[in-house]
């Protein structure tokens, strides 16, 4: 089915986003005073679009590379990036403030995602309590660290970039007791060269993804499996997706595609020498 029949849908989102003014940052965008609600609802008329499996590949790709969808492309991806910022620090906050020490993860609003996007991935490496696990791009609520530490028993790293964004999740870990499970580090891909692990995970929304990949490859030896999230199909309207040149010097051995509501398509690679 030919997905240019949410050109005009498409385009009415972008509009509505624009009308707010700036997205840029979350912390000082103009969607801060928004409802969070409100949010979810345009979130929503995304995602039909995104979720929409009659379209193939190909048929995606015609409209996500089309010159004249740049600027609604531009303002749908930073909402999502918006989106997921703010809704992650909000949950963190609110089970740092929480008076009961059993807050959990499952009313959190991508929660059931999580759950089948960690089945996918648990099958692309041996995750267990031997092994240590990092994750580049941890963010304000460090859930793939959180549920991976829960499932398997690993010891986990979290890299983040922004210190006060750090700062949040090891208070949260630290309330929760994990501080001594999982840690969470100040920096970005080549902080990876002063670490011990033995599997790697690069978060969707590592950028830029060029450097990213290519100071990995520095730093990473061909035994140890790299994971990377991104999107296929039409759900890369919620992102752009790493490309084939971005991992040069990796042999991509397994891709699992996204089912449900879930995003994240996951692939397995190793670097090649």
């Amino acid at each position: 089915m030919s997905c240019y029949k949410y050109w005009g849908k498409i385009e009415e989102i972008a509009n509505k986003l624009a009308s707010y003014g700036d997205l840029d940052k979350y912390g000082d965008s103009a969607l801060d005073n928004v409802d969070i609600n409100e949010i979810i609802e345009i979130l929503d008329d995304v995602e039909v679009i995104a979720h929409d499996n009659t379209i193939d590949f190909d048929s995606a790709k015609h409209i996500l590379d089309d010159e004249k969808m740049n600027k609604a492309l531009t303002l749908i991806r930073k909402f999502y990036v918006y989106v997921g910022a703010r809704l992650e620090t909000e949950k963190a906050i609110e089970m740092l403030e929480a008076d009961d020490m059993d807050t959990d993860l499952k009313s959190f609003e991508f929660y059931d995602r999580y759950v089948g996007l960690l089945n996918n991935e648990s099958q692309l490496a041996k995750f267990n309590e031997d092994k240590t696990f990092v994750f580049l791009g941890s963010g304000p609520l460090p859930i793939t660290l959180m549920m991976f530490n829960e499932l398997f028993g690993c010891k986990c790293i979290g890299i983040e970039q922004q210190e006060d964004v750090a700062e949040l999740s090891r208070k949260l870990l630290k309330k929760l007791g994990l501080e001594d499970e999982i840690e969470i580090i100040v920096g970005n891909e080549t902080t990876l060269e002063s670490l011990d692990y033995d599997i790697l995970m690069v978060a969707a929304l590592a950028e830029p993804k060029d450097r990213v990949f290519s100071n990995i490859w520095q730093y990473v030896d061909e035994k140890t499996p790299v994971i990377y999230r991104t999107y296929t199909g039409m759900r890369a309207i919620l992102y752009s997706p790493v490309l084939d040149k971005d991992t040069r010097g990796f042999h991509k051995e397994v891709m699992i595609l996204p089912t449900g509501n879930t995003n994240n398509t996951s692939v397995l690679i190793r670097k090649i020498v």
